[in-house]
């Protein structure tokens, strides 16, 4: 590691912590609001960017393109889909809740079913947080940190050692973040990290190109794809494909309208929107760049593979990405890289805290321990859970195995939860006839369902199917998730026969706190989003 690198980390790292600081130096958070929604303040610029940096951290950047080099670019398929769950967030979803002040989804799911479904669901999605989601991204962002600053060699120590040394680190100055300054710093943070995150992604493919081109981008282009054409081919039709093209047609869907229309660790930022006009614009925002995405998170990998195939095996993907970086960047941009890197580490990291905080506090906390508290305890209280939530991910994080594909993996995890979550949401909305006896049976079978067929009894499911339907691949885990999330329908509806809604559900509106004006623009705009997304597939799958 140079000085120069060490240098220029260090000031964009400083810089963004003092601009969020002099964002929020006037605040004072007494009311819950304040700390879990940023007090309802976010404009569309500050709910996009932080959109996108809690979405897009290192479990996608480093992750996406170490499957990109290890497989193919089918991969992008988890980017580009999730414009169109994006459109629907903005158009249908985020009115009904702004409408609604709901500060979080279990809220709304206690006025319609009861509280211990609001428990219930607050527990499940902590469980996700706390298991999957945040270890991961430490992991992928600790083996980045890792291979850009060697940190194992600076210290003497392993190299298992220094990740571990990354994780508590970023897992340290992420709680820090998100424990003292809310929603609103994380969110200010976000968006001058986005920046940065946008510019320097598309500098490495286009330097990586050029570097291929010799001198010529273009050139780098048109040799990358006659020298490894299969990579490009995103149908997902090689051999035990792990994201075949039919899946976008099953649980694909399952997992993009939950993950962006219901995910509080996502939806908050939009919750936090100082009007509905705005909330719409900044969730469009962000849909608009979840097209570039496949430049920034699957072609890098693509390079990587061209350039480092001979030196870097398919196991050890997951440093194919950090390689690139040193290799195509000047020094100088490396240390400000490595500094974007760790602001979209953080990001994800503060953002899920705060999010675990607010369901925590608002969820569970009234229910188990005090129902009525003023704001300053909840937010006490928040912070407290926050740090007993960042210490046991980095505990996890250290446990877990870097061989295979870590993304699949959280994937995998999630949708263990997707599907019932969501079945029970829309289920909720649609009809008042499905009970809370019901929705609370259906978060606890749907659960059980998915992990009976995909993980204890995955083989000899996947044996039995194959040889009923004359396979030669097993059937990819998104399938099972569609299954699942119709099975649970069925099984909510069913009990919900017998044993109906015991009174009227309360889910009258409240008068909204901010103004439900739509974006004028909203409607075109999100057409326009859909019919982009469509001709990327049909232009990459001639």
């Amino acid at each position: 590691m140079t000085s120069i690198t060490f240098i220029t980390f260090i000031a964009f790292t400083a810089f963004v912590a003092s601009v969020s600081y002099w964002k929020t130096r006037h605040d004072r958070m007494k009311e819950a609001d304040d700390y879990f929604l940023g007090g309802r303040s976010l404009s569309a610029w500050v709910i996009a960017g932080s959109l996108m940096l809690t979405n897009l951290s290192t479990e996608q950047l480093i992750g996406m393109n170490a499957d990109s080099y290890k497989h193919t670019a089918a991969i992008m398929a988890w980017e580009t889909t999730s414009a169109l769950a994006m459109v629907a967030m903005a158009l249908y979803f985020l009115p009904m809740y702004l409408r609604r002040g709901l500060t979080t989804i279990p809220e709304y799911l206690a006025s319609r079913y009861d509280e211990t479904t609001r428990v219930l669901a607050s527990a499940i999605f902590l469980f996700s947080y706390v298991f999957a989601f945040l270890p991961v991204v430490l992991v992928f962002g600790a083996s980045g940190l890792e291979n850009i600053f060697n940190v194992s060699e600076q210290f003497g120590i392993t190299q298992h050692q220094g990740m571990l040394l990354m994780v508590w680190s970023i897992g340290t100055l992420g709680s820090l973040y998100a424990i003292f300054g809310g929603l609103k710093a994380v969110a200010i943070s976000d968006t001058i990290n986005g920046i940065g995150f946008l510019i320097l992604g598309l500098l490495v493919p286009y330097l990586g190109l050029r570097m291929m081109g010799d001198g010529s981008a273009i050139e780098g282009l048109s040799t990358l794809f006659v020298e490894e054409r299969p990579k490009f081919d995103i149908t997902g039709d090689e051999p035990g494909s792990f994201l075949p093209i039919g899946v976008l047609f099953t649980g694909m869907v399952v997992n993009q309208i939950f993950y962006w229309c219901v995910n509080q660790a996502i939806i908050q930022r939009a919750l936090g929107a100082k009007n509905l006009k705005e909330g719409q614009k900044g969730v469009l925002i962000a849909a608009f760049l979840k097209l570039l995405g496949p430049l920034i998170l699957v072609l890098p990998g693509i390079i990587a593979y061209a350039m480092f195939k001979d030196e870097l095996t398919a196991d050890q993907s997951i440093f194919a990405y950090p390689m690139l970086v040193k290799a195509v960047l000047p020094t100088w941009l490396v240390g400000l890289f490595a500094a974007v890197l760790v602001g979209a580490i953080l990001s994800t990291f503060n953002s899920v805290l705060n999010s675990s905080a607010t369901l925590f506090a608002q969820g569970v906390y009234p229910s188990f321990v005090k129902r009525e508290s003023t704001g300053l305890e909840l937010i006490k209280v928040g912070r407290i859970f926050s740090v007993c939530v960042a210490i046991s991910s980095m505990v996890i994080a250290g446990m877990l195995d870097t061989g295979g594909s870590l993304f699949n993996y959280l994937q995998k995890i999630n949708a263990t939860f997707f599907g019932p979550m969501l079945a029970i949401l829309l289920l909720g909305m649609f009809t008042k006839k499905v009970s809370a006896t019901a929705a609370k049976t259906g978060l606890i079978i749907g659960p059980i369902m998915f992990y009976l067929l995909v993980f204890h009894f995955g083989d000899q499911v996947q044996y039995v199917l194959k040889s009923y339907f004359g396979l030669a691949d097993d059937i990819h885990f998104l399938h099972f998730l569609a299954v699942v999330f119709i099975l649970t329908i069925a099984v909510m509806v069913g009990i919900s026969r017998f044993k109906p809604q015991a009174e009227k559900t309360n889910v009258e509106e409240i008068v909204p706190p901010v103004d439900m004006t739509p974006w004028r623009y909203g409607v075109p705009v999100g057409i326009g989003i859909s019919i982009a997304t469509i001709g990327m597939f049909f232009v990459f799958t001639q």
